[in-house]
């Protein structure tokens, strides 16, 4: 019922979003006079037309690379797919062999082009493979569930596909599941386990110092989040009648919390069209435009995801089970590990992610690294200056040092 009132007010604001479109388009036809007398007009006119969610992954956008001295060509490749995810690998033509990094993106109501600045930085000295999840919305219903025990049989999946000699980088929420499939290949003497683990600003123990999110997350219980939050997809798409938790929800739970900031953005955005400075303008468009590009999950996926990460701490108190089977993360022994934090963390608080390093308790501890990055919130550990000036070259580092 949500999703489809939704969809309906949607549908009611698109002829109005389209006039608004070619008035704004219209009134900037005239002469210099004319902009200067009707471009505040034509700002309103923009703002409306930009008052919407996408459903539909924005491009990469990546099509060539500085490698040493050389510029290449970046091709993008499906190593392997699944419905509900495919293993996409940024091929550098003519580049030399480099090591393999599987960058593990958050699968959290926003589509794997969000970390697109994660991948433009690593790309340079790395081969780098994304896990690029699909919109549950697009996936039909008897390609089954995708739950987290799912999540992490891709990792692995993913892992065995790059072959031996991998390296992992997590980032975010699947910080506890990329942890998850390394102990299990661990455990299995797997030779496709990585050789190097990091994670980045992740939820490993949310006991830690928890944060509005965490507080969120333990003050209903899960019943409460599967009767209000999950609604099935409408008809008029492939994923019609599965179970999900929409992205639009998400991301209205994620901007409630930094209200202020959103709305000063979208006044400075309306401010910098009215005045045509349009360097300012298309600095927030950008942001704005993958920021608002958002994917539904699984309700399973979801829901399993709070209740055993966020409610019950699972991983951090040993007591993960994948499938039945006891995850132990101390069955971690060849896997160097790295974490990173930041200081203005409002989403993964400082001490969240560094707890990994007592559940990897058989990891020699020269071969385990904690960094904590000063004056960075949640999206400055792996975008912005001090993720590529001060957070990228440890990442290097720690790949290099265990190829």
């Amino acid at each position: 019922m949500m999703y489809a009132l939704y969809q309906s007010s949607a549908d009611v604001m698109l002829p109005m979003r389209a006039w608004a479109a070619a008035a704004g388009r219209g009134l900037l036809l005239g002469g210099e006079a004319s902009v200067e007398r009707w471009r505040a007009v034509g700002a309103l006119c923009e703002m409306m037309t930009r008052a919407a969610f996408s459903h539909r992954r924005p491009s990469f956008g990546i099509d060539e690379v500085v490698c040493g001295n050389e510029t290449v060509p970046v091709v993008e490749e499906t190593v392997m797919a699944t419905p509900f995810a495919t293993l996409l690998r940024f091929a550098k033509q003519g580049a030399p062999p480099q090591p393999k990094v599987l960058l593990v993106v958050p699968l959290s109501g926003h589509f794997a082009t969000l970390l697109r600045e994660t991948v433009r930085v690593l790309l340079p000295d790395h081969d780098v493979h994304v896990t690029d999840w699909a919109n549950a919305r697009d996936v039909g219903v008897w390609h089954g569930r995708f739950g987290f025990d799912e999540y992490v049989e891709h990792i692995v999946r993913f892992l065995g596909k790059m072959g031996p000699g991998a390296h992992v980088v997590a980032v975010c929420q699947p910080c506890v599941q990329a942890l998850a499939a390394t102990a299990l290949m661990a455990e299995d003497d797997d030779p496709a386990q990585p050789l190097s683990l990091t994670l980045m600003a992740g939820p490993v123990d949310c006991r830690v110092n928890p944060t509005k999110v965490n507080r969120l997350a333990t003050g209903r219980p899960i019943g409460w989040f599967e009767t209000n939050l999950i609604s099935r997809v409408p008809l008029r798409y492939a994923g019609a009648m599965r179970r999900v938790y929409p992205g639009f929800l998400q991301l209205t739970a994620f901007m409630s919390m930094n209200a202020e900031r959103h709305i000063k953005a979208q006044g400075d955005l309306l401010r910098a069209l009215a005045r045509g400075d349009t360097a300012q303008a298309e600095t927030i468009k950008s942001f704005y435009d993958e920021y608002f590009a958002v994917l539904d999950m699984t309700a399973e996926f979801y829901l399993e995801t709070v209740e055993r990460v966020f409610q019950k701490y699972q991983l951090a108190k040993g007591e993960l089970e994948w499938r039945g089977r006891k995850v132990d993360t101390k069955a971690i022994r060849r896997t160097a590990l790295f974490t990173v934090e930041g200081e203005r963390d409002d989403i993964c608080a400082i001490g969240q992610t560094l707890a990994a390093h007592d559940l990897c308790a058989s990891v020699r501890p020269y071969r385990k690294k904690h960094y904590m990055q000063a004056g960075v919130g949640h999206y400055g550990v792996f975008a912005g200056k001090r993720w590529s000036g001060q957070i990228y070259p440890l990442v290097r580092n720690t790949i290099l040092a265990n190829e």
